[in-house]
């Protein structure tokens, strides 16, 4: 059936081409009265085509910047929006868009499909992680696609990853906490405690700087990760006030000076070759809990996003809660 008059046509170009199929429409006439037409795009498919041209029809758009690349949105993004989110996030998106979907850099970005992607999460062998990482990586430039009128559809809701693994994480137990406090003489046990008793991850904990140490209020301001993490406020436990004690020293930068995190955790796994050092993190949760801890401030403790926390404004009553809950610790 004939397309009505300036609806446009599909046409298939001739010699061996991955997408022979062409959409286009006319924009005007030369001066000879000849037709000036634009390529909306090209298709594997007739049926991909005449869909396209559909679509082109029912919601117009600029066809320049039908033409955008993946690349070039990118760069666009990463001008435009990257600064504005969390390190952590920053640095996995950087990393999905250089190690994993150069095949699509120079494909036209409204062209690209969710099998397309999908291709690339199933066929690679990835990690949950990874998978996670590209899925997130096209989600955000899905909402840059959409916001300048690049795409009219998103399709990176579709993508599917590996089902989340199961955790192997486990808790330090009574007895292995005991040991920990009988070696406190002991550089290793001591940053152990640390960990114990404030619940920061052992990255966070090397990067805490003396400025931050408010021997005074005893608290620590510090955190990295997340926006909730970042500067957030923990009281220092009456267990481990003679260590933070001990470790301050307004001439060092870093509280824990002269001891790199790498050696750290070589020592760490020696006296627990069945722990990670993040599993000291999960055992102040898991003991918080356990003592019937107000989830609120867990959360605040933590670095944790909750409904319940709203604004993280800590006034004196705030400090107080925070306090209290730390001390449930035994």
């Amino acid at each position: 059936m004939r397309n009505p008059n300036g609806y446009g046509s599909v046409v298939k170009l001739s010699g061996k081409r991955r997408n022979p199929y062409m959409a286009k429409i006319t924009v005007g006439w030369s001066d000879e009265g000849k037709q000036i037409v634009k390529p909306i795009g090209y298709y594997r498919t007739k049926q991909e085509a005449n869909i396209a041209l559909a679509e082109y029809n029912k919601n117009p758009y600029d066809l320049d910047k039908s033409t955008t690349t993946l690349k070039e949105l990118w760069e666009l993004f990463y001008e435009k929006k990257l600064n504005k989110l969390g390190i952590c996030n920053q640095k996995c998106l950087i990393s999905a868009y250089n190690n994993h979907v150069k095949p699509l850099y120079d494909k036209v970005y409204r062209e690209i499909k969710s099998y397309d992607i999908q291709d690339i999460i199933d066929n690679s062998n990835l990690s949950y992680s990874t998978q996670s990482q590209i899925k997130n990586l096209f989600n955000h430039l899905d909402k840059l696609a959409l916001e300048t009128e690049i795409i009219q559809v998103s399709y990176s809701s579709l993508l599917t990853t590996d089902k989340t693994p199961e955790t192997t994480r486990t808790i330090l137990t009574d007895e292995e906490i005991e040991k920990v406090k009988n070696n406190r003489q002991n550089l290793t046990y001591k940053v152990i405690l640390l960990l114990l008793y404030t619940g920061m991850r052992g990255s966070e904990l090397f990067k805490i700087e003396n400025k931050n140490i408010n021997l005074e209020e005893r608290t620590i301001k510090g955190g990295i990760k997340t926006e909730n993490g970042k500067n957030r406020i923990i009281p220092i436990h009456n267990y481990i006030f003679d260590i933070v004690q001990e470790f301050y020293n307004e001439d060092n930068k870093y509280l824990i000076n002269n001891y790199k995190k790498v050696t750290f955790c070589a020592n760490f796994k020696k006296i627990f070759p069945h722990h990670t050092v993040h599993e000291t993190r999960h055992t102040f949760r898991s003991k918080l809990d356990s003592a019937g801890a107000n989830q609120k401030c867990i959360d605040l403790l933590m670095g944790h996003k909750s409904k319940d926390v709203g604004n993280r404004v800590y006034t004196h009553k705030t400090l107080d809660e925070l306090r209290d809950t730390i001390n449930l610790l035994k």
